[in-house]
């Protein structure tokens, strides 16, 4: 018995052996497997959320491999008219276009540099829908976001094309009651000061202002008020500031002065399109807000939240209330021209610089 038993012995020992090296070798191989994929998707900025079996998942793979691209974003059909009668976006010849979630994204070129540009619809709600669809799905490595725009600053007049360095939401408030005493307001507007024909008490109380909640990558959530754009992508704009623009459509149609580029100043978004002469007012007197828009700060939010780089070019096509008069279709075209031609500008720089911009 003792003697079968020192037969038998080393060969379960051998046996067990080797089933404690082959799971070894298999939790290494799942582990190399898991760590090789890991660096797949760390070694892309963005990360292809679309599911595999999407029926649109080979032609987004397809476009992806051309990439990356820079998105170009803008909300009104007049600024995409403007670049469609420029000529200068060409189309991939292959995959000119996909549509996603209702939204056409175009896939071409500007002055060689990859894009896709698409039109988000106005207001927040669309332009950060539109913004998370691109960076989810396509391969970008910054987003260019162009339009027309409200004017809250007297040296800002139509046609002038403003890159602002700070954008920020001022369309969220506490609407509070008349006398109230909360001490957490960042800047208040009492409706009471507004009275014709003269100031004092009124039933709507004031308004409160109130910055955002921020979530990005790798960070708390923290509240901001200013959203500051790209500094790489802000400082490369500054070659953009000596732009010279035409004063006159034709012969009949000119302004009065030759519109100009601003570098610097401030824009603030809300879904509220504003024509009136007081709040425009009291927005730059309180924010120093030179330029006013729908979609600005929703689309600097959401590519900060991605740690995307972002720039705003708006054009001003009207004075938010201030001209007391309705805003002519002339002015929004010239408008819409004038800060498609920064917007060329600037990507042709992004082209050049492609070497020392992180994708």
């Amino acid at each position: 018995m003792n003697t079968h038993q020192s037969v038998l012995t080393p060969v379960k020992r051998s046996w067990c052996n080797g089933m404690t090296i082959l799971n070894i070798m298999v939790v290494v191989i799942i582990l190399v497997v898991q760590i090789s994929s890991t660096c797949c998707l760390a070694s892309s900025q963005h990360q292809n959320l679309v599911r595999w079996n999407h029926p649109k998942r080979e032609l987004l793979d397809r476009i992806n491999r051309k990439g990356p691209y820079i998105g170009v974003v803008m909300a009104y059909s007049t600024e995409e008219m403007a670049l469609q009668a420029s000529g200068v976006f060409i189309p991939n010849c292959h995959n000119p276009s996909v549509d996603l979630s209702g939204r056409k994204f175009n896939i071409g070129s500007i002055k060689g540099t990859k894009v896709i540009y698409v039109m988000s619809g106005q207001r927040r709600l669309n332009a950060g829908i539109t913004v998370q669809i691109l960076l989810d799905v396509f391969d970008i490595r910054g987003i260019v976001h162009y339009g027309i725009a409200g004017s809250a600053n007297n040296s800002l007049s139509y046609g002038d094309v403003s890159i602002p360095k700070y954008v920020a939401f001022t369309g969220s408030w506490n609407w509070e009651n008349l006398g109230s005493k909360n001490v957490d307001k960042f800047t208040e507007m009492k409706i009471g000061n507004y009275n014709l024909p003269k100031e004092g008490q009124n039933l709507l109380g004031e308004i409160a202002f109130k910055p955002e909640e921020f979530f990005s990558v790798g960070q708390p959530m923290k509240e901001v008020f200013w959203l500051e754009v790209d500094k790489t992508w802000f400082n490369l704009a500054a070659q953009l500031k000596c732009l010279e623009f035409q004063r006159c459509e034709n012969a009949t149609s000119c302004l009065p002065r030759v519109p100009k580029v601003e570098y610097g100043l401030r824009g603030a978004t809300a879904d509220i399109f504003l024509d009136n002469a007081a709040y425009r007012n009291f927005l730059f007197k309180e924010f120093q807000v030179s330029t006013v828009d729908e979609e600005s700060s929703a689309i600097v939010m959401t590519a900060m939240s991605s740690n995307v780089p972002s720039i705003v070019i708006r054009g001003v096509s009207d004075l938010a209330g201030g001209e007391g008069t309705p805003v002519s279709t002339f002015l929004s075209s010239l408008a819409a021209v004038n800060t498609l031609n920064v917007t060329i500008k600037f990507i042709e720089l992004i082209g050049a610089s492609r070497n020392t911009l992180a994708k």
